[in-house]
């Protein structure tokens, strides 16, 4: 049986891949602080931004694959903070860093011995790791390192049948952007009137964009926006 292991699977983008997988057949482990409220997904309590998180939960991880050898990894838990390259401590940056970037990679070294021919990983990025705004300094450090990591781990699965891709959201209505702007309507309106559709993207579209690379192998190496177009100045 095929298997999506997913992180930050709990709410927004990573719950509506999870919801979606799951309606196609997979099944879900889980890896987040919060439970996933799905049911028969296989939930795993981690906090990432723990350095040492990877050698304390391998065990759990591996055991809760089961005889799984087709799997797809979606490295969605993000943290988005409020910083400006002024006051960006290195405290801060390096927590940023963990969950967004240090462990997706920490999660495949996992995962990489189990996974065999037609498994995919799927790193979630955003429209910032190829721009960038202000107020966000971590986080457009580490969606841009984390094209890195897609970029570096297509080549280094080159002839090992795994593929992989970065799905680019762009401003989507998810309880982390909600938290980011303070539930501010100002705020949120002035991000639709920046899209050409003028509306937030839903977790949902970025979920069956996630699907989409996962079970296209000819899509590898490859970043994705998931944007619904951004308005250009």
């Amino acid at each position: 049986m095929r298997t999506l292991v997913v992180t930050g699977g709990s709410k927004g983008i990573g719950l509506a891949t999870a919801e979606l997988f799951a309606a196609n057949g997979y099944r879900i482990v889980n890896l987040s602080r919060s439970a996933i409220p799905l049911p028969g997904a296989i939930q795993l309590s981690v906090d990432m931004a723990e350095p040492g998180w990877a050698e304390l939960h391998a065990p759990a991880v591996l055991a809760a694959l089961g005889d799984s050898a087709q799997l797809v990894v979606v490295h969605n838990a993000a943290w988005l903070s409020k910083d400006r390259v002024e006051d960006l401590d290195g405290t801060r940056l390096a927590r940023v860093l963990q969950i967004n970037v240090v462990a997706p990679q920490q999660l495949n070294r996992i995962l990489l011995p189990r996974m065999g021919s037609s498994s995919a990983i799927v790193y979630v990025g955003s429209t910032l790791g190829e721009k960038a705004v202000a107020g966000s300094c971590a986080y457009v450090v580490s969606k841009h390192a984390l094209l890195g990591l897609m970029r570096a781990t297509c080549q280094d699965l080159a002839g090992r049948g795994i593929h992989t891709a970065c799905v680019c959201p762009g401003f989507t209505d998810t309880e982390m952007l909600r938290a980011h702007v303070g539930q501010d309507a100002g705020i949120l309106g002035a991000l639709a009137r920046g899209v050409t559709f003028g509306r937030l993207i839903e977790p949902g579209e970025v979920a069956r964009t996630i699907l989409f690379c996962a079970e296209n192998p000819v899509i590898n190496g490859a970043v994705i926006h998931a944007n619904l177009g951004q308005v250009e100045h």
